[in-house]
């Protein structure tokens, strides 16, 4: 079993996707809309393959994140330098050493708040 996508509401799938690629490096890889018209899904992947869907409806721009979802993460070469280079749309903690997990974190969010964890594994 593999995952192939997580998906993310937002409310403009090209200002998130354009985000995710200028900020994060990954590539677009496809998009469709639903037969109805009011849902626009486009996908942006990583190096891996794995991708977000970007799931952009008709009127919907106000979304609640509920308990169920926290974030997710990406890994990055220097936290520090990744941390000062993304333009962010809300620092949720700055860059500081995460002994237990080994690495060293920050958590910024994305044009619609959705919080991305960026890892910089430890020795």
């Amino acid at each position: 079993m593999d995952v192939i996508h997580v998906c993310l509401n937002v409310s403009d799938a090209d200002t998130t996707a354009q985000w995710y690629i200028d900020q994060l490096g990954f590539e677009k890889s496809w998009e469709f809309t639903t037969e109805d018209g009011e849902t626009r899904n486009v996908y942006v992947a990583d190096g891996n393959g794995i991708e977000l869907q970007l799931s952009d409806t008709e009127g919907e721009d106000e979304f609640e994140a509920g308990t169920a979802w926290d974030h997710f993460a990406v890994k990055v070469d220097d936290v520090d330098a990744a941390f000062e280079d993304i333009e962010n749309h809300g620092v949720v903690q700055e860059p500081a050493p995460n002994k237990p997990a080994g690495a060293r974190t920050a958590f910024i969010e994305d044009p619609d708040g959705h919080v991305v964890e960026l890892v910089e594994p430890q020795e």
